[in-house]
């Protein structure tokens, strides 16, 4: 139907701009102009007006009506399909399914949060078997068909991928919806194709197609909204233990939850802004010439007012990430976990090859 509904319109233009040019060229040909004759002075046809107005909204119709079909059993799906909840923000997906119940909790921005970043309400019952896939892969049965139900956290995004020839505006305050059935095994990107920012083109995802045995053990391994809510212990005093500290894994999903990963890498690739991996202990080059050595003190002045100071080689466009103390202190103890270059180099150097 999708491929039918521009056919259709193709055609119905066609015909239409067939008909007025040989009109036209009748018209030319027939009043063209003669000695002695003049045309008859007609301001105003009450009968024509009649006609051109009934006939002009005969064919706007026509035009419409198969493209308000197509969208309509495009936003009607099928009543045993599977839903998936998208979630939008600059610059990352999230996905969200229904637990057993088969319901998807209630959510509201007011209970946003660096663990609870789908917005959930703890208080909602139907949400607290919710599945939760916090990256940027999501997985599909196959043949199966899909709901998607798409949220956004701040600007217009589009969830889009090209295999799947489907897409949607994901408008912030609504909930957009759409489904399709995949009929291709395979690994198949996801893009946003709305301009939402710098990091637009890092905006990426993937969908993983699979035979449904595959995909339900998938799903299971898959953690609830409620145990992604059972608290960690509190991180002791003392210096940052990779990978070990509590802190750490607060400011890994603060990292997540606001967008940063969007922008910086944790593997030394370059992206819209310096990778953190061996950031701690480097001395950075600023725009104005200065450098600056990348300890506690300037990663915390430079969360709290990126716009104060300018890393050469990058934008200036990171923007202010409202963030509690305790919140800042995760997120540097973060960043500071993942290596200065120094520890780098002796990690690398003792790497078997």
């Amino acid at each position: 139907m999708v491929d039918d509904a521009p056919g259709i319109t193709l055609a119905i233009t066609g015909i239409f701009f067939i008909v007025i040019n040989v009109f036209i060229a009748y018209v030319l040909v027939r009043f063209r102009h003669r000695a002695g004759r003049r045309a008859a002075h007609e301001p105003e046809n009450r009968k024509l007006e009649r006609w051109l107005i009934g006939g002009t909204t005969v064919a706007i119709m026509a035009l419409l009506a198969p493209g308000l079909l197509v969208y309509a059993n495009y936003v009607r799906e099928p009543r045993d399909a599977l839903v998936l909840e998208v979630l939008a923000q600059q610059w990352q997906w999230r996905f969200r399914f229904p637990g057993e119940d088969g319901k998807l909790g209630a959510t509201d921005a007011r209970f946003f949060s660096a663990t609870n970043p789908f917005g959930i309400d703890p208080a909602d019952r139907a949400g607290q078997d919710d599945l939760l896939i916090a990256g940027t892969e999501v997985h599909l049965p196959l043949g199966k068909p899909v709901q998607v139900l798409m949220r956004s956290h701040d600007v217009l995004h589009d969830f889009f991928v090209p295999n799947f020839r489907a897409r949607m505006n994901t408008v912030p305050g609504q909930v957009s919806r759409f489904w399709f059935t995949p009929t291709v095994a395979g690994r198949y990107e996801a893009l946003c194709a709305q301009l939402c920012g710098v990091g637009h083109p890092n905006m990426r995802g993937h969908v993983v197609v699979e035979d449904p045995a595959a995909y339900g053990a998938w799903q299971a391994a898959l953690p609830t909204f409620a145990k992604s809510q059972i608290k960690t212990p509190e991180a002791p005093a003392g210096p940052v233990a990779a990978g070990g500290d509590a802190r750490v894994h607060q400011g890994r999903a603060l990292a997540d939850s606001k967008g940063c990963v969007a922008c910086h890498t944790i593997d030394g690739s370059p992206r819209v802004g310096p990778t953190w991996k061996g950031l701690y202990g480097k001395t950075e080059n600023m725009a104005d010439g200065s450098t600056a050595l990348v300890d506690e003190a300037y990663l915390r002045s430079f969360i709290r007012d990126p716009q104060a100071r300018h890393v050469k080689g990058f934008p200036p466009v990171m923007p202010k990430v409202e963030l509690s103390e305790e919140e800042l202190a995760a997120l540097v103890a973060y960043i500071q976990s993942l290596g200065s270059p120094p520890a780098q180099a002796a990690a690398e150097q003792k790497a078997p090859r």
